[in-house]
């Protein structure tokens, strides 16, 4: 199990500080703007929350394998994902739906009031625990949850990010959406079959207002497939 390297927080090597410096000016010359995020982002220990196998890669703009079919999203998606909900108004309550090695919640805990973020596969909901308890994070709250259903308890929510493809909005997640609030979430083209799936992809920001929901569609992406149930 891949737990926090407590003695290794600011990395050394490929994982050091002025690596982590380097991705964030990177991220600003791919057009993220919003300097409090790019703090964000050069503030979290992204090689943490990798295998020890892939840490030197920790700071690369690509994807990368986190076990259970699952990935850690690029640098450059997160800082997309995370900036298109912030634009123009705080983050307010977030949800998160799709924990994974907890990295994104990490960032967004650097920038929101609380996050909740849930995880339906409980090994990488222990993993994403145990990668964050460095942290200390105490507006972070961790749940094993379909995330299908979102979190009704501690609903409304002011942002919503998806980090799995639906093919379509899940229903219980606008419900939980606070009026003024955006979700953002890639979603699965209309008939695109398994083999399609991973390339005919869009980011798709949706916003509650007075009259319902407006659905923004945003660049392809990649992520892997939303799925339903716990494990």
């Amino acid at each position: 199990m891949n737990g926090v390297r407590t003695q290794n927080l600011a990395g050394i090597g490929m994982t050091s500080e002025r690596t982590r410096a380097r991705m964030v000016e990177r991220l600003r010359q791919q057009g993220i703007e919003d300097e409090q995020l790019l703090a964000a982002m050069g503030t979290v220990p992204r090689h943490l929350f990798v295998d020890d196998a892939l840490a030197h890669r920790a700071y690369e703009d690509t994807s990368l394998p986190i076990n259970f079919g699952q990935t850690i999203s690029q640098p450059f998606v997160v800082a997309k994902m995370i900036e298109l909900l912030m634009r123009g108004r705080p983050l307010g309550r977030v949800l998160e739906v799709g924990t994974g090695c907890g990295y994104q919640a990490a960032v967004l805990a650097q920038l929101a009031h609380e996050v909740y973020s849930i995880e339906r596969i409980r090994e990488l909901h222990e993993r994403a625990r145990g990668n964050l308890r460095a942290l200390r994070l105490h507006n972070l709250r961790l749940v094993h949850g379909d995330g299908h259903l979102g979190l009704e308890k501690a609903a409304p929510f002011d942002s919503i990010v998806v980090a799995a493809a639906a093919r379509q909005t899940p229903q219980a997640l606008l419900r939980q959406l606070a009026p003024g609030g955006r979700m953002i979430l890639p979603l699965r083209s209309q008939g695109a079959g398994a083999g399609a799936a991973a390339t005919a992809q869009r980011l798709v920001l949706v916003e509650r207002g007075a009259r319902g929901f407006r659905e923004t569609s945003l660049d392809p992406v990649r992520f892997v497939p939303l799925q339903s149930g716990k494990a």
